[in-house]
């Protein structure tokens, strides 16, 4: 006989999986803000940066651009739970971009 399955205790398991995620996200926000210096400006001018960076955002040169400056930002402060590629090209990849947009 098959087992009965609890599907409001799966749904609340996944429900507080998401919450724990939406969570970890806001706090990693949060010391991005603090790591850029970013904390220093007022939210409005912290909202305006951002949306006026999202508008950007859909060119992709620029978008490219923001990525390597960003890869090299945190590399040089050694981000922690980095990971670590496999070598299967993507390595190869990444590296041209950060050197082509300085």
């Amino acid at each position: 006989m098959r087992k009965v399955r609890d599907y409001d205790a799966e749904l609340k398991a996944l429900a507080d999986k998401a919450r724990k995620l939406k969570a970890r996200k806001i706090e990693q926000l949060g010391a991005l803000v603090v790591a850029t210096g970013a904390d220093a400006l007022d939210l409005e001018v912290i909202a305006g940066m951002l949306r006026q960076g999202v508008s950007r955002a859909e060119d992709d040169t620029v978008k490219e651009s923001w990525r390597a400056d960003g890869a090299t930002f945190l590399g040089k402060r050694g981000r922690k739970g980095r990971r670590k590629t496999a070598d299967n090209g993507q390595a190869d990849r990444r590296e041209p971009r950060g050197e082509t947009a300085g």
